[in-house]
């Protein structure tokens, strides 16, 4: 069943919702900049991943295909950082708990999914960029799931 938004609450409201992009976001661009100037070069963006049979699995952000190692760059508010705790928008509660709580599952279902499968997965938190490079690269050490 698919989750129906409301209607925004002013054409403001409204631009900046259409303005959110899923691909290529500002955190993503950084992480991928900062690997590239700690001489981890080699990753593909957005690769697809499926599994043995041939089925869609998912797309992360970040891909080192053969070295089986996967990253997704998740911003804190759309996909409810543990760390940030954020509270839900004041309108339309109900709409955007439904919605966080599905982004939730879909990242839950898609690491369970790569894991069963071999692969290395790893999560970057919008809020853990400001570490700089030594922390992404402490954070990507291998076998540190999160």
């Amino acid at each position: 069943m698919a989750l129906e938004a409301p209607p925004a609450s002013s054409p403001a409201v409204h631009n900046v919702m259409v303005a959110n992009t899923s691909k290529d976001t500002k955190p993503e661009l950084m992480v991928r900049r900062m690997l590239r100037e700690a001489d981890y070069p080699g990753y593909r963006v957005h690769w697809r991943i499926d599994d043995e049979r041939g089925r869609y699995v998912c797309r992360p952000d970040i891909t080192y295909p053969g070295r089986l190692v996967a990253v997704f760059v998740h911003g804190c508010f759309w996909h409810r950082c543990p760390l940030c705790e954020l509270d839900l928008p004041k309108t339309n509660v109900d709409y955007w708990d439904q919605k966080f709580s599905k982004n939730v599952d879909r990242d839950r279902r898609k690491q369970k999914a790569l894991l069963d499968m071999g692969w290395d997965v790893h999560t970057i938190w919008e809020c853990d960029i400001g570490g700089g490079v030594d922390g992404l690269i402490e954070k990507l050490a291998p076998n540190q799931s999160t």
